[in-house]
């Protein structure tokens, strides 16, 4: 089976599935049936957020890092 990613202005969808799907990509997977558009979760978008309300922030972790840096010394 071959798998092919395409995004969704690369194809012709119904409007509504193109206002809900714009800017995602696709895998197309070769089924008995067909064929099957299944949309790609994007990993960065998945974790967005992810620390929200842990007191953990980008200023702290490039403070742990260069405490790390000092150490390697």
């Amino acid at each position: 089976m071959v798998l092919t990613t395409v995004q969704s202005n690369h194809i012709s969808l119904p409007e509504p599935l193109v206002k809900r799907f714009w800017g995602k990509s696709f895998e197309i997977i070769e089924i008995k049936e067909g064929i099957l558009l299944k949309p790609v979760d994007d990993a960065i978008s998945l974790a967005k957020g992810c620390l929200k309300g842990t007191g953990f922030s980008s200023q702290r972790f490039m403070q742990l890092k260069q405490t790390e840096k000092e150490l390697e010394r």
